[in-house]
């Protein structure tokens, strides 16, 4: 009796087996405990980190790009800004919303910014046009101990080229970097409702002297862009590449 008893209590064990070796082809008991073990564990940190974090090559690359973007975008308003100039007064440039304004990245001493102002394009153009209601606004934004830094070298500065127009000091270079400046001269132009219209060379004269125009006629992008806006005609070219010196930020 005993033996027939054992015997049915196999007979139902044995589908129940066969089920699980079918289903997991796991063919020991032990086997089936370790995979019932293995199923209730929770997930590991890392995999729960790997299910909602990005790889971390993927977030540096957006991060990189995102980076390289300049924050000053052509057809949209220009960042405000504020720094001091010589004499350590506050020029924001809000405060000239409803005139035309240019930004020219100024350093004294590169030989790129000396022949424009004293042979080439920059020479009489910021007051020629003042007398439109045009602001000229000189940025430097070379760091402590650079080339051309310090109110002493901008003060020679505006002596020796007869400027009558600001130079603003940003030796942190962080508005430099906000507009994405990378010569001396890089000229910006915004117009009178505060949009910026244009950014590039001063002229397609790459010597800075006005005497080797690309394709043999001088062409002032500058003064084109202040006509253009003053007419109010769409900006042509709104961009072209920069020449000169390379602005010596703090950090480079």
């Amino acid at each position: 009796m005993r033996y027939q008893e054992s015997l049915q209590a196999t007979t139902r064990v044995r589908p129940v087996r066969s089920f699980f070796q079918r289903r997991t082809g796991l063919a020991s008991g032990g086997a089936l405990v370790a995979f019932a073990l293995a199923c209730s564990k929770p997930p590991s940190a890392a995999v729960e980190a790997a299910a909602v974090e990005p790889p971390a090559a993927t977030a540096h690359a957006a991060s990189a790009d995102k980076a390289a973007l300049p924050s000053a975008q052509l057809g949209a308003p220009a960042p405000d800004f504020t720094l001091t100039d010589l004499d350590g007064k506050s020029v924001s440039l809000s405060q000239f919303r409803g005139k035309a304004v240019v930004l020219e990245w100024f350093n004294p001493g590169c030989p790129f910014v000396r022949a424009s102002h004293t042979l080439g394009s920059l020479k009489g153009l910021a007051a020629k046009h003042a007398a439109d209601g045009v602001v000229w606004l000189a940025v430097n934004s070379g760091g402590p101990g650079k080339q051309g830094n310090g109110v002493d070298a901008n003060r020679q500065g505006i002596s020796q080229f007869g400027l009558q127009h600001p130079v603003l000091i940003d030796e942190s270079g962080s508005v430099g970097q906000l507009y994405g400046a990378e010569r001396t001269p890089h000229m910006f132009v915004i117009d009178p409702q505060g949009v910026l219209v244009y950014r590039g060379a001063i002229d397609n004269s790459p010597d800075g002297e006005g005497q080797s125009p690309e394709g043999g006629k001088l062409v002032n992008y500058v003064e084109g862009a202040l006509t253009a806006v003053r007419s109010g005609a769409k900006v042509e070219p709104a961009e072209t590449k920069p020449y000169g010196c390379s602005v010596k930020y703090q950090n480079l």
